[in-house]
């Protein structure tokens, strides 16, 4: 591997001028500039941004932690703040936590020795990382959260309205008549999934409406959990018209239960998601969803971050990006289900 001496002596310089050049440390001819850089291209030069960072304190590396790299929604999140940290010449490295908050404090001692400039977390499941920010904090390097916040958590942070989006997706359904509306949640310890549900009762509670403790089902962020959730449901009577689903992983699992039990989607039950993520427009019924802008969280992520690196000494962002109800043939008005209930009873005397 050719290192800085190669390209003093392509270049028939000094190994201080080589420096020079390739850090910026002071001002070089513009010819001997040329000399060198034509010197590194000859023998295929390759700077180590570890012995960089070992000068400089950290390096142009950033680490980013996420808790399930197979969750349809974080690859939209990963992907905006790596487009903002390479045209800012930074690079990403992407870390993976299964929700286990762990396998979260392992990666974050891990890449404290790769001296990031900082990172970027979505917070894994019980997370707390007071001590481990403080410690970045120490060496340099800032710390921003995204979509969740961890416990005790006052730094830079960027969410989506979660609770803003659940009261609009409830009210959606109140508006379309219905009443016997039941929510499968995600963790509730989860910050967004807390908040979630806060905007549904909310709602409810804007129309007078009483939601029976049995209609409010805590599962993971999972489809599996929807499933099974929804399967408790429909043997509740009454059984809900209704159910606003934490995320649309869940909702996929909603959408097979109700398919595995004979019912249909939405004449015997309404359905709303959270994420809008991509397959929700493909499926049959096309699935409501609230949108929220996963691309722009990273983006924005990215962005704080970076500046705090270069300097930025402001207090703590707290920001929080809107959200948006995109309703589609996976809900319709109570009467038509009722109806639809009617008609099938008719059928079946009628045999």
């Amino acid at each position: 591997m050719a290192n800085i001496l190669d390209i003093a002596r392509k270049a028939g310089v000094s190994v201080g001028t080589v420096s020079n050049v390739l850090n910026h440390s002071a001002t070089v001819k513009e010819s001997l500039r040329k000399r060198v850089l034509e010197a590194v291209d000859a023998v295929g030069y390759q700077p180590s941004q570890l012995a960089r960072g070992l000068r400089r304190v950290k390096t142009n590396m950033i680490g980013m932690i996420i808790p399930d790299i197979t969750n349809p929604f974080f690859p939209a999140v990963v992907r905006g703040a790596e487009d903002i940290a390479f045209s800012r010449g930074y690079r990403l490295i992407l870390c993976n936590t299964d929700n286990d908050h762990a396998k979260e404090i392992f990666h974050l001692n891990e890449l404290r020795a790769y001296l990031p400039a900082g990172l970027i977390v979505i917070p894994s499941n019980f997370s707390d990382l007071t001590e481990q920010a403080e410690s970045y904090r120490k060496m340099g390097s800032a710390i921003v959260c995204v979509d969740r916040l961890p416990k005790h958590w006052k730094g830079d942070a960027v969410t989506a309205d979660n609770e803003g989006g659940a009261y609009a997706a409830t009210r959606s359904l109140l508006s379309l008549g219905h009443r016997r509306i039941a929510t499968i949640t995600g963790p509730l310890h989860l910050t967004n999934a807390a908040e979630r549900l806060a905007g549904f009762r909310r709602a409810m509670r804007a129309e007078n409406v009483v939601v029976a403790p049995e209609y409010v089902q805590e599962a993971t962020f999972e489809r599996y959990a929807g499933y099974s959730k929804t399967m408790l449901l429909l043997r509740m009577i009454p059984r809900p018209t209704a159910i606003f689903a934490g995320n649309d992983l869940i909702a996929f699992g909603v959408l097979q239960a109700i398919r595995e039990a004979g019912l249909r989607c939405p004449e015997d039950i309404s359905l709303i998601g959270f994420d809008d993520m991509e397959p929700a427009a493909m499926l049959n019924p096309e699935l409501s969803s609230v949108s929220q802008p996963g691309y722009q969280l990273g983006t924005t992520a990215a962005s704080i971050l970076i500046d705090r690196v270069d300097g930025d000494l402001s207090p703590a962002k707290q920001i929080v990006l809107q959200t948006a109800v995109q309703l589609r043939h996976s809900v319709v008005p109570v009467q038509e289900e009722e109806e639809a209930v009617t008609r099938r009873k008719k059928e079946r005397a009628a045999r």
